[in-house]
C-alpha cells in the first residue's frame, strides 16, 4: 500500500509539473508568433539599407576618395569587441550556451586580440565562468517596439570604436531560420565590410536563410551605380551608416527574439511529452503495484480459510 501512495504522489507532481510545460510553450508559441511577423518584416528593409550604403562605399571608392572611418579596416587588430545577445531567462534548452560557444570559438580565430563582451541579457553572464571580460550589461526587452530600444548600445559602439578603443566589433546572435531551426553567429558590425553582399539578412519573402558555405550565398561586389549627392558623399554617409548599424543591430535582436521564443517553445514541447511517457509508465508501475497487493491479499485470505479448514 505504500509503494501504490508514493507513486500516486508521483503521478500527481508529474501532472502538475506537465500542466505548467504546457502553459509555457502555449506562451512561448504566441510571442513567437508575434517575433516572427516582426523580423520579417524587417528583413526587406534592413537588406535594402545595406546595399544602399554599399553602393555608397563603392561609388566614393571608384573616386579614389579617403574612406570613410566606419568603413576603411585599421591596419592593426589590438582589441576587440563582442555584443551577446542572450535570453534573460532559462527553460529554452541549449539556446545560451550555443551562442556563448559560438562567439568563444570566434575569439580563437583571432589570437593575440583582447576581447571584451558586452551582454544584452541576462544569461550572457556565464561568459565570466569562461574567464572573459564583460565591460557593460544592458536590459534585454522581450518585444523590441523600434530600434530607439538599443540605442544606447549603438552609441556606446561608435563611440569605442571611433575613439579607438576598439579596432573591430562584432554582435553574437541567433539568426532565425524557421521555428524548428536557429543558428548561432557572429557578425562583424564594424568596420562595415564593403566587399560582399550579406545574404544572411534575407528578404520580406524569403522563409529560410542561406546557411554558411552554400553555393547560393551571394558574394559578388554590387553594381556601381551613379548618385546625385546633397551635399556631399562624405556627409551622406556620416549620416547613413550609423543608421546602418542601428538596423543591422536591431536586426539582430530581433531574429535573436524569435530563435528565443521558438527554442523555448520546441523545449517546453519536449518536457511536456516527456511528462506524457512518464506518467504513463509510473501508471503502468501503479496498477502493477495494486494488482501485487491485491494477489497478495487474496492469497492471506485463501491461506487463512484453508487453516480455519483444517
Amino acid at each position: 500500500m505504500a509503494k501504490t501512495k508514493e507513486i500516486s504522489r508521483r503521478i500527481k507532481s508529474v501532472t502538475s509539473t506537465k500542466k505548467i510545460t504546457k502553459a509555457m510553450e502555449m506562451v512561448a508559441a504566441a510571442k513567437m508568433r508575434k517575433a516572427i511577423e516582426a523580423v520579417l518584416k524587417t528583413r526587406a528593409y534592413a537588406s535594402l539599407s545595406w546595399e544602399t550604403v554599399l553602393r555608397l562605399a563603392a561609388l566614393e571608392k571608384s573616386k579614389n576618395e579617403e574612406s570613410h572611418p566606419l568603413l576603411a579596416p585599421r591596419p592593426e587588430i589590438k582589441n576587440a569587441a563582442v555584443i551577446l545577445i542572450s535570453s534573460n531567462r532559462g527553460m529554452c534548452g541549449g539556446y545560451n550556451s550555443a551562442v556563448i560557444n559560438k562567439a568563444e570559438q570566434s575569439l580563437k580565430r583571432h589570437p593575440g586580440v583582447k576581447t571584451d563582451f558586452i551582454l544584452a541579457g541576462k544569461k550572457g553572464a556565464s561568459v565570466h565562468q569562461h574567464g572573459q571580460a564583460v565591460i557593460a550589461e544592458f536590459e534585454k526587452s522581450d518585444v523590441l517596439a523600434d530600434a530607439r530600444d538599443i540605442y544606447p548600445i549603438v552609441k556606446m559602439a561608435l563611440n569605442d570604436y571611433l575613439s579607438g578603443r576598439y579596432d573591430k566589433i562584432f554582435v553574437a546572435y541567433t539568426d532565425f531560420v524557421n521555428p524548428a531551426k536557429q543558428i548561432p553567429r557572429v557578425k562583424q558590425l564594424l568596420p562595415v565590410e564593403t566587399e560582399k553582399i550579406d545574404s544572411y539578412l534575407g528578404t520580406a519573402s524569403q522563409t529560410d536563410k542561406v546557411e554558411p558555405g552554400s553555393s547560393s550565398a551571394s558574394e559578388s561586389a554590387v553594381p556601381l551605380i551613379e548618385y546625385t549627392f546633397e551635399p556631399s558623399p562624405r556627409e551622406v554617409l556620416d549620416m547613413m551608416i550609423p543608421r546602418l548599424l542601428e538596423i543591422q543591430l536591431f536586426q539582430a535582436f530581433l531574429e535573436a527574439n524569435a530563435s528565443e521564443h521558438s527554442a523555448r517553445m520546441t523545449a517546453m514541447h519536449q518536457a511536456t511529452e516527456a511528462a506524457n511517457d512518464m506518467v504513463s509508465e509510473l501508471t503502468l508501475f501503479y496498477n502493477k503495484a495494486r494488482q501485487a497487493g491485491i494477489t497478495a491479499e487474496i492469497a492471506e485470505i485463501s491461506a487463512g480459510a484453508n487453516a480455519l479448514a483444517e
